[in-house]
């Protein structure tokens, strides 16, 4: 639960993360303050593209977007919220969904999944728990994958990819799903180069490993499963890729990760 601090304190820990390159939204962010923020990640593959719609409407800059796209967060009101997507132009829900209460200075992600016999959608509450003077990255873990519907996720250093005795960085991770779980704050780890590696849940054979990569410092990361293929009709079970929602990066807000073993 984010804590209740007065102004001056407020005051006095923006100046220090503004000499330590912290913006003042984080701020607001931290201390539960600024308005509640939502944004869109469109994660079937092959899927058309979209329009994301809060509340029956498009809000400026949520339409046409198009697989691995990902929306600029932008401002809602608190209380309850319905969610949507649409095929671009209309605004016949092809999946919808409810935050109950949405609260200020948390973040909201809504995903465009692909499902098991229709579209699906995804939902992610984020409070955005933050430490005032932390600039580790925020790691989340995501499911899309109706082929792989119960993955243990890895993020480990490039220098040391054996997981046999490691233990899963996002465990249990079940289709339509995050871990941490919608509503509770995303995990923390230094920047550096890191592999993620993705095995069925309780399993150590992997059956994704990326290539390396660098997370930096005070990211803030949503890794998604996404099928590798086209219709689900014709998937192969456990056939996955990952992909990197950046939250907060509009220069590059998503990357897909290729797999590199052999066969996959």
């Amino acid at each position: 639960m984010k804590m209740i601090r007065t102004m001056a304190a407020v005051v006095a820990v923006a100046s220090v993360l503004s000499a330590c390159g912290g913006g003042s939204d984080d701020v607001g962010k931290e201390l539960g303050l600024t308005n509640p923020e939502i944004h869109f990640v469109h994660a079937i593959p092959s899927g058309p593209a979209v329009d994301f719609l809060v509340n029956g409407s498009a809000p400026s800059g949520q339409t046409n977007i198009g697989y691995k796209g990902v929306t600029n967060f932008t401002n809602i009101n608190t209380g309850p919220t319905t969610v949507a997507y649409a095929a671009t132009g209309t605004t016949t829900a092809l999946a919808s969904g409810n935050f109950l209460d949405v609260a200020k200075g948390h973040e909201y992600t809504v995903l465009a999944l692909p499902g098991v016999a229709a579209p699906d959608i995804g939902l992610i509450d984020d409070p955005f728990d933050k430490g005032l003077l932390s600039n580790s990255a925020r790691v989340r873990g995501f499911n899309a994958s109706a082929n792989a519907t119960n993955l243990d996720l890895y993020l480990v250093q490039s220098t040391s990819t054996d997981i046999t005795k490691v233990s899963p960085t996002m465990a249990g991770v079940s289709f339509k799903n995050a871990v941490p779980a919608s509503g509770q704050d995303s995990i923390y780890v230094s920047g550096g180069q890191y592999v993620l590696i993705a095995t069925a849940a309780g399993s150590k054979t992997p059956i994704f490993q990326s290539q390396s990569f660098t997370l930096s410092n005070n990211a803030d990361w949503l890794v998604t499963s996404v099928p590798s293929g086209g219709a689900l009709s014709a998937l192969v079970p456990g056939q996955i890729h990952l992909l990197i929602v950046q939250n907060g990066n509009t220069s590059t807000p998503s990357v897909e990760l290729s797999n590199t073993l052999t066969g996959q």
